[in-house]
């Protein structure tokens, strides 16, 4: 039992330590945002380490360190705020051929917070079946997505236009997400009964870059 309870801790601690490690890299790297996040991963973990062992000399060496990255990333918060404040926000993910484990979730999650109540979606070029091709497919299938929603407390507004150059998602919450092959980054599954054909964790994508960023004030439709 005390055995189990050490492995536990040991094990505790190397994914504290790991994290942290992770953290500091990122930060090094400039990558704020994905820093912050192991920050504060790796500091949960070894406040968990601190309550689970008996070594003294052990509990304070982490509280010391803990403490340090608890200040880093606080200064990081502050930072990210202010480039939010000032527009100067951004962060760029890089999809690369056959990559998985880009659903839209983990793109969008960290963005839709309880404040979002309006969402626009701008795609230039809408020309795969499964897209909606033709004006007619594309208004039928689109009405019948508005329907759909509708039932939820949701209302979906159409507009056609003419003149879209730039693939871009906003949120009203200051986000904006620019993804270079727009929503249809994923590759056509093999089959109905293939790995990925629901979970589009598990489908392989199109290489691609997604940009993000944050103002102030988003474009009103």
């Amino acid at each position: 039992m005390s055995r189990a309870g050490g492995d536990g801790t040991a094990a505790l601690e190397r994914a504290g330590v790991e994290t942290v490690r992770r953290a500091v890299e990122l930060d090094l790297a400039s990558r704020f945002q994905e820093s912050l996040v192991c920050y504060q991963e790796g500091i949960d973990l070894l406040l968990q380490v601190v309550k689970a062992t008996k070594d003294e000399a052990k509990k304070h060496r982490y509280r010391q360190k803990i403490s340090e990255y608890m200040t880093r990333a606080e200064d990081i918060k502050k930072h990210i705020e202010k480039e939010k404040q000032d527009g100067k926000y951004h962060k760029q993910i890089r999809i690369e051929e056959n990559a998985t484990g880009f659903c839209y979730e983990k793109l969008f999650q960290e963005y839709l917070t309880e404040i979002v109540s309006e969402v626009w979606v701008e795609d230039p070029y809408i020309r795969q079946a499964h897209q909606g091709s033709g004006r007619s497919q594309q208004v039928s299938g689109l009405e019948e997505i508005q329907q759909s929603l509708r039932s939820y407390g949701v209302t979906l507004n159409i507009a056609f236009s003419s003149s879209i150059h730039d693939r871009e998602i906003r949120f009203n919450n200051g986000w904006m997400i620019k993804i270079g092959r727009g929503l249809d980054y994923f590759k056509k599954p093999q089959g109905r009964f293939s790995i990925g054909y629901c979970d589009f964790d598990l489908r392989p994508c199109h290489e691609t870059t997604v940009d993000i960023f944050h103002t102030k004030h988003t474009k009103q439709m």
